[in-house]
């Protein structure tokens, strides 16, 4: 084995802190016979085939231009097709550099090819641009623009779609799951598996608190989907491949039953009317699978994802009714700095006045708590 199959094997039995499995090391391997795996931030992996090469995935914009020489150190033929396995841009924005070549050479143009619903991303991308450097900057500690421009998929499909190159079958499935525009790939002739994102050696990123729905059973169903296809290689969309028909499955199975639990479990809870702030402290994923190296809360926490849940199903309103109409942080601010002035006169009751200068705002959230004496879960 080469070094990022050493590296896997690391991975599996542990060895790696959980917060290293992200940490690319650049480095690209045959892992299969035509099959170069580059190991960057998301990965990209070339397909040599009869009709030129096929990536799946294309990298990211901040480093297109490294991605493209790296694939061009070991494989120099046309590009035939490139496949998204879902529009985020560290995965669907590395083509111009491969666009531009073809022209400049006179290759046929490369099909790319993606669910239908990456392009609706690509628009909303274009639409929200500085909010999305914004929180990319915040969750990532980088200041890179957003990219404003896309290479839009030229075939897309709805469930399923084959693509074949030069005698290669590739068989593409949709599921929703950490996107709604997500691509699995089977590879039947080679027992191999691309599952892009919807794998990728950390706990699901189903709950991320800055970003748009997610749908944790969808991605559970797609997971034992796959792991019933018998793969012997599992290519994700980050950290290092998995090798061995027990392995793999056994990844694919331990992370869909953590989805489900916390799926099964937040739901329940939510039809005999717990509030979100119940199911909060009562929800935990499967105790037995904790040490899995795997499953470990890196870049989402399993609170994220029974929110993200309930967000689904119930909205964005957590059953409190303080919250629904809550008074602005400047307003509260402001009544907790009078509570903290000793006032030389009380009532009656022994409590302070109310305060003249009380923000209205605040008197309605009051107001609204005591009219729902019943519900055990008032703030």
């Amino acid at each position: 084995m080469g070094d990022i199959l050493d590296l896997s094997e690391r991975y599996w039995r542990g060895e790696i802190p959980p917060r290293e499995m992200w940490r690319p090391t650049g480095k690209s391997e045959e892992i299969a016979a035509g099959v170069h795996f580059f190991h960057a931030w998301a990965n990209v992996t070339t397909i040599r085939t009869e009709a030129g090469l096929v990536l799946v995935d294309t990298g990211t914009y901040a480093a297109r231009a490294k991605t493209f020489a790296a694939v061009r150190a070991v494989e120099p033929g046309p590009l035939h097709a490139a496949v998204y396995t879902h529009g985020h841009v560290d995965h669907a924005c590395g083509l111009p550099p491969f666009l531009d070549e073809a022209r400049a050479k006179g290759w046929p143009t490369p099909s790319i090819v993606g669910h239908r619903n990456i392009a609706g991303r690509f628009d909303r991308y274009r639409l929200t641009a500085p909010w999305n450097g914004l929180i990319n900057s915040r969750q990532f500690s980088t200041r890179s623009a957003w990219p404003t421009e896309y290479d839009y998929p030229t075939v897309v499909y709805d469930a399923t779609h084959v693509l074949e190159a030069g005698g290669t079958r590739l068989e593409l499935s949709h599921a929703r799951g950490e996107t709604d525009d997500h691509t699995w790939l089977w590879w039947p002739a080679r027992r191999t598996l691309f599952t892009g994102d919807l794998f990728f050696w950390v706990a699901p990123n189903a709950g991320n608190p800055q970003k748009v729905q997610r749908y944790a059973a969808e991605w559970a169903r797609a997971l034992r989907t796959m792991a019933g296809r018998g793969a012997e290689l599992l290519i994700p969309g980050h950290g290092v491949p998995i090798l061995g028909a027990a392995r793999v499955r056994q990844a694919l199975e331990d992370t869909a039953e953590w989805l489900e639990t916390l799926e099964r479990e937040t739901v329940t809870r939510m039809n005999a009317g717990l509030a979100l702030d119940q199911i909060l402290a009562e929800v935990r994923p499967p105790a037995h699978l904790a040490d899995r190296p795997y499953l470990q809360a890196v870049y989402d926490e399993p609170e994220y994802v029974v929110r993200n849940i309930w967000r689904l199903y119930g909205g964005w309103w957590d059953g409190q009714p303080a919250h629904l109409k809550p008074a602005r942080e400047a307003e509260i601010g402001l009544e907790v700095a009078g509570l903290a002035t000793p006032s030389p006169v009380t009532s009656w009751t022994g409590r302070p006045p109310r305060s003249p200068t009380m923000p209205a705002s605040t008197r309605r959230a009051r107001r609204s708590t005591r009219r729902a004496p019943g519900c055990p879960t008032l703030s």
